[in-house]
């Protein structure tokens, strides 16, 4: 049975690692996770004159450093001041020299999203007419190139090794206490902990190139390491250290004192440790949670601890599975994994799956937003993969629990029958012991007949006997010197030999109670199915590690019906638009840049903020703003919107009403005294 099942088994386990392989291999660097929504000038316009500055919209908050956000003129010359500013919200502009010639210009970003994932894109616009243009853009995207693949790497190991430390250590606390004694399982634990450790320090190392140049040569720049933990990606890894240190004391807790102590002062010591690693393990899960997905767009309040039970969830399902798995496989035939501890693992991998399940949907909900993302976006698609796999892995997890029961009836019969060959082994081991006894007793009584008779036969000559004893005494001693050397040499070697055939028969003893074990068909089918549970648990773990690195189908979504790519390379031709008009009423302080920004730019309700600031950047409040909505080519308007002053420089109106798509003219009116004022005006696009 073993022979012709075991090979079959292998090629399966063997076909998901290719699977999983696959699944890394294109992988590729990690997805934008913000989409450039918006930009003016627009990606491929002309305009008549060169503008004051350039505006970047995205679908999220970004940071950005002096290098983030460059203009490019034909030459491949760099025409803006180098300190791109936010401007509110989820806008940023940079500012241009002045008197820029005709040609086209090249705008190019490089920007960190508010989920720690670097953005990177490029577009052209053109003053006057279209000309050439010497700039190249790499086609590297921000995170690609040998760092970005090392950083890749290294998430997957630091999301195993999180599942192998905290499901290890959970199989041990919750299902078999008297596994913290066994060496494999200890390695096994142990070994989480020295990845997620390396894997952490291997991040924060990589962080800074990773976001940045994408050079070797950067990740042991010092400076660099430092603005780095700054950051909220480098807040969690350090964070992650630290706990990490807490971890380790709570491992050699649970492998040194815990393992010492007899079952019953264990009950004591389980619920400290308990307590003590679910905040370790929460903590680490925190580190995720705090820096990725949750922790931005909708309701992250309530999706950040959401994240961490989900995280937990798989961590114990899984890793508790693979340690399972190998203390069936690599357990010393001594101390076997009880059915009872098997049993108290199929509940816990039950409740982890009841957590994964409603902390899954919920995730799915907010990271889709729709039934068409599943098929329409590759978060979606993935996604339905991971779900296909959690059904396949709770479908072999119910052959697992009915292989338990079966072994947890047929436990008690192979225990009597263990018992009754000790007791025969004990009982034949008694009879050999009276048997060599009463030998012994034989020997000695016929060496004392002998020697009686050898003294009366000899009597007679005792006088020449003596005398020869006097002449050779000197030899006599030196020959009973030799025989006790000779007796002693042989006790030596006769307790050595005793030692080593002790070893050996426990050596035969182990053996065969793994064979006896291994026969047994119960648990061969049940080490069959949990091998079966672990294979699809590593590609599993792949897929859901591939999922964090992908642009959530909201996002792409809404980035489509903007017009811009998934990997937000272009601007879009709709979605939220920025507009910068500069105005001039003739007036003491009457210069300065009216933005308006209009949010999503679609028809039907809008969100309208609107910026007044100095030529010098700064905000100032000037006494009236309104602004119009017209569309000529359909003669509807002008539609009048009355924002309100929220603060100094920001006028906001919500609600605003945009009938139909089109290219609508903004108009805006400016005053800046009692008697000056200007009207100005820009077209986009909406709809």
């Amino acid at each position: 049975m073993t022979q012709t099942i075991a090979p079959r088994v292998r090629t399966l386990v063997l076909l998901l690692l290719a699977a999983a392989c696959a699944l890394l291999a294109g992988a590729g660097p990690a997805s934008a996770h913000a989409a450039l929504t918006g930009s003016d000038p627009r990606e491929g316009a002309v305009v008549d004159k060169a503008p004051a500055q350039v505006s970047l919209t995205f679908s999220e908050s970004v940071s950005m450093d002096d290098d983030s956000l460059r203009v490019l003129d034909p030459k491949g010359k760099r025409v803006d001041d180098g300190k791109p500013s936010g401007t509110g919200g989820t806008a940023y502009s940079v500012k241009l020299h002045a008197g820029l010639p005709d040609g086209t210009y090249t705008v190019t970003y490089q920007v960190v999203s508010a989920d720690s994932h670097p953005v990177s894109g490029a577009y052209t616009f053109s003053v006057g007419a279209p000309s050439e243009t010497s700039v190249t853009v790499s086609g590297q995207g921000a995170g690609g190139g040998f760092v970005g693949g090392l950083y890749g790497v290294g998430r997957y190991v630091s999301y195993a090794g999180f599942a192998v430390l905290v499901g290890g250590a959970a199989f041990v606390l919750a299902c078999w206490p008297r596994g913290s004694g066994v060496r494999v399982v200890q390695r096994f634990v142990v070994s989480g902990w020295l990845s997620l450790t390396a894997a952490t320090l291997l991040l924060l190392l990589l962080r800074g190139s990773y976001t940045g140049s994408g050079k070797v040569a950067d990740i042991f720049d010092l400076g660099l390491l430092g603005d780095v933990l700054q950051t909220k990606a480098g807040a969690a890894l350090v964070s992650r250290l630290l706990l990490l240190a807490a971890a380790a004391l709570f491992i050699a807790v649970l492998f040194g004192a815990y393992d010492k102590r007899e079952d019953e002062e264990k009950r004591d010591l389980t619920f400290g440790l308990a307590v003590g690693g679910s905040v370790v393990a929460v903590g680490l899960a925190a580190t995720w949670a705090m820096s990725e997905h949750a922790s931005v767009g909708l309701q992250a309040g309530l999706a950040m601890p959401v994240d961490v039970v989900h995280l937990i969830a798989v961590a114990t399902w899984l890793g508790g599975l693979t340690a399972l798995l190998v203390a069936l496989y690599r357990g010393p035939a001594d101390t076997p994994v009880p059915a009872l501890a098997v049993s108290r693992f199929s509940r816990v991998a039950f409740g982890s799956v009841i957590a994964l399940v409603v902390t899954g949907t919920y995730q799915s909900w907010r990271q889709l937003g729709s039934w068409t993302a599943f098929t329409d976006t590759r978060y979606g698609q993935l996604l339905l993969v991971k779900i296909g796999l959690v059904a396949v892995l709770v479908g072999v997890a119910y052959f697992s629990r009915r292989w338990t029961a079966q072994l947890a009836e047929a436990t008690p019969a192979v225990a009597a029958g263990a018992a009754a060959a000790r007791r025969g082994e004990k009982g034949a081991g008694k009879a050999s012991t009276k048997a060599s006894a009463n030998a012994s007793a034989k020997t000695g009584a016929k060496a004392g007949t002998k020697t009686s008779g050898d003294a009366s036969a000899k009597t007679g000559t005792k006088a020449s006997g003596n005398a020869k004893v006097a002449e050779k005494g000197s030899g006599t001693t030196k020959g009973s010197g030799t025989a006790q050397e000779s007796g002693a040499a042989k006790g030596t070697g006769g307790s050595q030999r005793a030692a080593q055939l002790a070893r050996q028969r426990a050596a035969v003893d182990a053996a065969r109670q793994k064979r006896q074990r291994d026969a047994d068909p119960n648990r061969f089918g049940l080490r069959r199915s949990v091998l079966a549970e672990a294979g699809i648990a590593v590609v599993l773990l792949v897929v859901t590690t591939v999922l964090t690195q992908t642009e959530p189908g909201r996002t792409e979504e809404e980035a489509k019906a903007a017009g811009t790519s998934s990997a937000g390379s272009s601007a879009p031709a709709t979605g939220a638009v920025t507009l910068d008009m500069p105005f001039d009423t003739g007036s003491q302080n009457g210069k300065g840049v009216v933005r308006v920004e209009l949010d999503p730019a679609r028809v039907g309700a809008n969100d309208l903020h609107l910026y007044v600031e100095r030529p010098d950047g700064t905000a100032f409040d000037i006494p009236e703003v309104k602004v119009a909505l017209t569309q000529k080519a359909k003669d509807i308007g002008p539609l009048p919107v009355a924002p309100d002053h929220i603060t100094t420089g920001h006028w906001s109106a919500s609600g605003v009403q945009i009938p139909m798509a089109g290219d609508w003219e903004v108009s805006v009116t400016v005053r800046t005294s009692d008697i000056d004022q200007v009207t100005i005006s820009k077209n986009t696009q909406i709809g």
